[in-house]
């Protein structure tokens, strides 16, 4: 191992993609605190640190197993992995060993966290999200190369909220399992926008994908369906007051980013792998975009 060697592996991390988780678990602990649950710093950030290793984990776990399929593509900013381990295949145990370490220590956390709040469900979804962090890619199961990477992904837009929520108020209701289905409606916008500039190497690596079954076309299509669905159930959710705060028409407001930016996707959709690439591109943008704001307006109304 020399100095470049390391600073492959932590591009191997792929870090950018960590927002993402942080920003829904810290929508799911706002809006615990919204309902006048006590915000604890300390809680806060015990929560996320088991979420963070297990995150973390898949970009090194993908890289490894996925190794074969990525040589036949190029890597993106948020596509076709990292390329770190296809110019470098000497790293490819010490990933391996990365990737096991660290959902190593999000299982002791989860655990010690337990323990010391007395919150068995978080533990049970913990667990849920590392086995899914793991078998997304890992044999026996593949989950993505079986046709089943979608609805593990799907399952994530549920558990990370539902564990921003949990840490600090110790239990679930119908006010946080509402907000989930928004979120799990966005992880298919995600999962979509991710699986379209991958579509020829997910082909040639033999990997059962949603667009790799569809095409491209179709892949626009749902991501464009599920940002409007997610504008829906936020209208829906205001409608029904479930909340007195935040106010769940501003929300709705704020969503239309990601939706119109999908709608346009789909509209201008191309099976050419360039230009869908950069549409897929913006799709992401404006979901990172999305949760960032509305991680702002939360704030906004507490402090």
């Amino acid at each position: 191992m020399n100095r470049q060697d390391y600073i492959n592996l932590l591009k191997l991390g792929r870090f950018h993609f960590l927002g993402a988780g942080f920003f829904f678990f810290t929508a799911g602990a706002l809006l615990a605190v919204l309902i006048n649950i006590p915000f604890s710093l300390e809680r806060f950030l015990l929560g996320y640190l088991v979420v963070l290793p297990a995150h973390l984990s898949v970009s090194y776990s993908n890289d490894y197993f996925d190794v074969e399929v990525d040589k036949y593509g190029e890597p993106t900013l948020f596509t076709g992995g990292s390329g770190i381990l296809v110019k470098h295949p000497h790293l490819r145990s010490t990933a391996r060993k990365i990737a096991l370490a660290l959902l190593t220590v999000s299982v002791v956390l989860a655990v010690l966290f337990t323990i010391r709040y007395q919150m068995p469900l978080f533990l049970l979804l913990s667990l849920i999200g590392i086995f899914l962090a793991w078998y997304y890619s890992a044999p026996p199961l593949q989950l993505s190369y079986r046709g089943w990477g979608e609805l593990a992904m799907v399952v994530s837009g549920f558990l990370i909220p539902c564990l921003g929520f949990l840490s600090l108020a110790g239990f679930l209701n119908m006010q946080i399992i509402l907000f989930t289905l928004p979120a799990m409606c966005y992880q298919v916008v995600f999962i979509m926008s991710v699986e379209i500039p991958d579509l020829e190497t997910d082909l040639k690596g033999h990997k059962n994908t949603y667009v790799v079954k569809h095409g491209r076309k179709v892949g626009f299509m749902l991501a464009g369906v599920f940002g409007v669905l997610s504008t829906i159930l936020f209208l829906s959710t205001a409608l029904k007051e479930v909340y007195t705060v935040p106010d769940f028409l501003v929300v709705a407001l704020i969503s239309l980013l990601p939706a119109g930016i999908g709608l346009w996707s789909w509209k201008k959709s191309t099976t050419h792998r360039e230009v869908a690439t950069r549409l897929a591109t913006y799709n992401l943008i404006g979901l990172f975009s999305f949760i960032i704001i509305l991680d702002a307006y939360f704030w906004s109304l507490i402090w």
